[in-house]
């Protein structure tokens, strides 16, 4: 017994090992906004602070411009080869840009969010209202899409804003803030609405909504008991 005792005492207890972090399901975090009001600024602020944030790559038809690489700004293709995968139903959103296509890959999405990543889309209104629709039939797409919309407290600011700026002369403002008003009566068809204030505080609610999203019951995992 004696024996017995001192091999047990001269034994080391073992390492407790740390409990598996469970992962969250990754999110479809799409943000549109009516033009001038701050939508490109707050994406490159949250892929900038978000290190699991990556945005989508979207497909073109244009000419690269210089210092643009394939699979990295864009998915260059050719008109033939963009109209040949439009056909298949390989996008999930496209559209026609001064002469040239773009389009949203639904694998692109689907092999970075399979992967784990949060993916971040950057579109206007009327994408928007198609990547829901088109999401709705995909269900892995749907569990992860949340739907932001970024405006300015009014138009009357984001007149100010585009005046500022200083890119365009006023009958252009003047017809961008016409398409800004059917844009901003949009907003009941997202999930969120962010009033814009300065870049920090838009960079702060966004961040907020993408982790409060994430606690979610209905995405995670339940606790052990």
């Amino acid at each position: 017994m004696k024996k017995q005792i001192q091999k047990t005492e001269g034994r080391k207890p073992k390492a407790k090992t740390a409990p598996e972090k469970k992962s969250t399901p990754p999110l479809l975090v799409l943000i549109s906004a009516p033009s001038g009001a701050g939508k490109t600024t707050l994406c490159d602020l949250l892929l900038a602070s978000q290190p699991n944030l990556t945005r989508a790559i979207t497909c073109t038809t244009r000419a690269p411009r210089p210092g643009e690489k394939d699979g990295v700004d864009y998915h260059f293709f050719t008109a033939e080869e963009f109209l040949k995968r439009l056909h298949a139903g390989n996008f999930l959103e496209h559209a026609t840009v001064y002469g040239n296509s773009y389009g949203i890959l639904k694998s692109e999405l689907l092999g970075k969010l399979r992967a784990g990543k949060d993916v971040l889309l950057n579109v206007d209104v009327q994408g928007a209202a198609t990547i829901r629709e088109q999401a709705a039939m995909e269900p892995e797409l749907k569990r992860a899409l949340i739907t932001i919309f970024l405006t300015p407290p009014s138009v009357t600011v984001l007149e100010e804003r585009l005046k500022k700026r200083g890119a365009d002369a006023d009958a252009v403002i003047q017809k961008r803030l016409a398409v800004a008003r059917q844009e901003i009566s949009q907003w009941k068809n997202f999930d969120y609405l962010l009033i814009s204030g300065s870049k920090a505080e838009d960079l702060r609610r966004a961040t907020a909504i993408i982790e409060s999203e994430k606690m979610r019951s209905a995405r995670s995992q339940a606790p052990e008991i």
